[in-house]
């Protein structure tokens, strides 16, 4: 279960947006030599929400939100079936190809592409991301700056060097992802905007699993993800023996976040300690004050993204591998014109 949190926190980390500011990307994974889970999926999210999805074993992409399912029509869901499935016979072999030039024979191994772009409805900026992984690193980069691809590895200096000298393919990628891309990106906001523009409260707990352990002010169910989560004494910031955990998706569709103090009896006593929860959009702070340790509650800390870690479960082992060991990692990612999105979701062979 360890692994699979940490995999919720790979793909939420791809997610940092304000009320203003709109993002969407793609997550494709092929894994080889790993049966308990599909070979090929693609997970697409806007503001961090899943709104579709695709597998190997389901063999056709699939709504995961209302307002996709209602906005498009069977002709979308028919061509970008086909592409995911033309997809995967690409990756699959890619994956070969990676194992090739790496001397790898046999094992578990991940091929994941992640790209996407973000837009701020106020001041109108744009940026886009895009880069490809393979086995937990960074394989090829898209610089934004130049629109060329960069090697960080020698095993993918020959894919550089081919796909650097494909002029028509590196135009249109510049296109899509300072262009169409934002497009699509407007459009699904408007699709889903009652869900998306929303705002909702958090609920704020306090919690100890023992009595030395450190106090966990813990803030779940609210909308949109930004949020400030932090621990004041005395009135004052405090970030002495303090750990920020990372902003996580709940099930349905709203995050969780929490923060951990480590603090004695005695100062627990004598000062006044409260956690402070600030959510975007939403002008009320949210306190709770940590009371005399002989009042607290002392339970145990349970994580409330089981739900969703089954609907994402194949794209843990990429999100995972690549976000621990990368130190990049993923950085800023009629329906009858769906023709020119899929075009910009090329997936070339290495």
């Amino acid at each position: 279960m360890n692994g699979l949190i940490l995999l919720v926190q790979g793909i939420c980390l791809l997610h940092t947006v304000s009320a203003v500011t709109h993002s969407m990307q793609y997550i494709v994974t092929a894994v080889s030599g790993l049966d308990e889970i599909p070979e090929h999926t693609e997970v697409g999210m806007v503001d961090g929400q899943q709104f579709v999805y695709y597998d190997s074993v389901l063999k056709k992409i699939i709504p995961k939100t209302d307002w996709i399912e209602k906005n498009v029509d069977a002709s979308y869901w028919k061509r970008e079936t086909d592409r995911n499935i033309a997809t995967e016979q690409t990756f699959k072999s890619n994956v070969a190809i990676a194992m090739t030039r790496f001397n790898q024979t046999r094992g578990v191994h991940i091929y994941q592409y992640m790209y996407g772009c973000m837009w701020d409805d106020d001041s109108g900026v744009t940026e886009g991301h895009r880069q490809y992984g393979y086995d937990g690193e960074d394989f090829l980069v898209y610089n934004m700056k130049t629109f060329t691809w960069i090697a960080p590895k020698q095993q993918s200096e020959i894919t550089q060097r081919k796909w650097n000298n494909e002029p028509a393919q590196m135009e249109y990628l510049k296109s899509y992802i300072t262009q169409e891309c934002i497009e699509w990106l407007k459009k699904y906001v408007d699709y889903g905007k009652s869900t998306l523009m929303r705002t909702v409260p958090p609920s704020v707990s306090l919690f100890q699993k023992t009595p030395s352990s450190p106090v966990t002010c813990h803030a779940t169910g609210f909308y949109p993800s930004d949020v400030m989560v932090s621990w004041q004494k005395d009135g004052q910031d405090h970030h002495e023996d303090v750990e920020y955990g990372e902003t996580l998706p709940n099930n349905d569709g709203t995050f969780q976040k929490s923060i951990h103090l480590t603090v004695t009896p005695d100062d627990r006593k004598n000062n006044k300690y409260q956690c402070v929860v600030q959510v975007k959009g939403i002008m009320e702070d949210f306190i709770k004050v940590l009371t005399d340790p002989d009042a607290a509650n002392i339970v145990p800390i349970i994580g409330g993204v089981v739900a969703l870690l089954l609907v994402v479960v194949a794209v843990v082992v990429g999100v995972v591998i690549w976000r621990k060991r990368s130190k990049k990692g993923f950085v800023p990612t009629s329906t009858s014109d769906t023709d020119s999105e899929n075009s910009g979701k090329a997936a070339p062979q290495i």
